[in-house]
C-alpha cells in the first residue's frame, strides 16, 4: 500500500471548519449533556487553529452549532473588543459565513470566557462557556478515577469541608470564581471561571448553557429552567461581589459588575465589565434610540 492511496484529493475545508463526523459526535455528546444536567460527558476534542487552554472547547461547540443564519457574539472577560474575542469572532465569520455582532440582544449564539452578559438571555439563545478545568473535585481529589466515583455516589463531603475551612480561617468563603454549584439536585459542577456574580444567572434561566473544556475533553450543560444552587450553608447565605455602590466612570451606571482600574495616585476607577452593555448606555445618553434588554440584577441585587 502506498501513501497516495491513504490520502484524499485536496478539497476546501468543510463548512464550519470541523468535518461532519466530528460535528455528529459533538452533537450526540451535547444531547447527552442536556439529558443529564451537570454530568461531564467525554468527547474526542479535535485540533483547531488555537492553542489548548485558549478556548478550544467553546470553539468546537460553537462551530458545531453554526449555520449561515446564526448571529454570533464572542466575549473575553466581558469585553467584545479584545484580541482573543475579535479573532474568534472573525474566525466564525470566515468559516461559517455567520453574522457577527457585539449586541447581546441580537446574538443567537454567545461564546464567552469568564463572564455572562448583564442582559438576560432568551430561550432562543445559546450560551457557550469556555472552561479551563471542568472538575470541581480536583482541589480535593487529584485522582480523576476516584473523582468520577465520587460524582457517581454524589459524594461531595470534601467540597463542603473546604468551604467550612475557609469560613473558619477567614470568616467568609473565599471562593471567588468557579464556585461549586449543584445542578438539578444531583451533580456538582464548576461553572467555569465566572465570578460569583454570574453564577445566579444560570439558575432557572430561559437559555441553554453549554460548558466545554477542550484540553480536558469534557462537555456538560445546564438546560433551560434548571435549578443551579451554589453550595452554601443554611446559616451562611451566598454572597456575590458587593458592587452596589460602584459607579462606572464612563457611563455613570451603577449596580452592575465592575472592573477596578487602579490609578497612579493610589485611587481606583470603575467601569462596566460588560463592555457593550456600557457602550449601549453611552449611546443612549447621547440621544440615540438604543434598546437595552432586561437585566438579572437591579441596583446591585439579583432580581427575584
Amino acid at each position: 500500500m502506498r501513501l497516495q492511496e491513504l490520502t484524499r484529493p485536496w478539497a476546501a475545508f468543510n463548512y464550519g471548519f470541523l468535518d461532519e463526523s466530528a460535528k455528529r459526535e459533538l452533537r450526540r455528546r451535547i444531547l447527552k449533556a442536556i439529558a443529564v444536567p451537570g454530568y461531564q460527558v467525554p468527547y474526542a476534542s479535535r485540533e483547531v487553529p488555537m492553542a489548548r487552554g485558549w478556548g478550544t472547547g467553546g470553539l468546537q461547540v460553537t462551530l458545531t452549532l453554526l449555520k449561515p443564519t446564526a448571529v454570533v457574539k464572542v466575549i473575553d472577560q466581558g469585553a467584545d473588543d479584545s484580541v482573543n474575542a475579535c479573532s474568534i469572532r472573525k474566525f466564525f465569520g470566515r468559516v461559517g459565513g455567520v453574522i457577527e455582532t457585539q449586541d447581546t440582544q441580537e446574538a443567537t449564539i454567545i461564546q464567552s470566557r469568564h463572564r455572562i452578559p448583564e442582559e438576560k438571555l432568551r430561550d432562543d439563545q445559546v450560551l457557550v462557556l469556555q472552561v479551563p478545568d471542568p472538575e470541581p473535585l480536583r482541589t480535593v481529589q487529584s485522582d480523576m478515577s476516584v473523582a468520577r466515583e465520587m460524582h457517581g455516589d454524589a459524594d461531595y463531603g470534601q467540597l463542603w469541608l473546604v468551604l467550612y475551612e475557609q469560613l473558619v480561617k477567614s470568616g467568609r468563603i473565599m471562593q471567588y470564581t468557579e464556585y461549586p454549584s449543584l445542578v438539578n439536585g444531583r451533580h456538582v459542577i464548576s461553572p467555569s471561571p465566572i465570578p460569583r456574580w454570574d453564577v445566579l444567572k444560570l439558575n432557572e434561566a430561559d437559555h441553554l448553557t453549554i460548558l466545554s473544556a477542550g484540553r480536558e475533553k469534557r462537555i456538560y450543560a445546564v438546560p433551560p429552567h434548571t435549578r443551579v444552587e451554589p453550595l452554601v450553608f443554611d446559616d451562611v447565605p451566598y454572597r456575590v461581589e458587593d458592587h452596589q455602590d460602584k459607579t462606572c466612570y464612563r457611563t455613570n451606571v451603577t449596580g452592575f459588575f465592575m472592573n477596578e482600574l487602579p490609578q497612579d495616585d493610589g485611587s481606583a476607577k470603575f467601569e462596566l465589565s460588560d463592555s457593550h452593555f456600557g457602550v449601549k448606555h453611552m449611546r443612549k445618553s447621547q440621544g440615540e434610540t438604543i434598546e437595552i434588554g432586561d437585566t438579572w440584577y437591579k441596583n446591585g441585587k439579583m432580581d427575584q
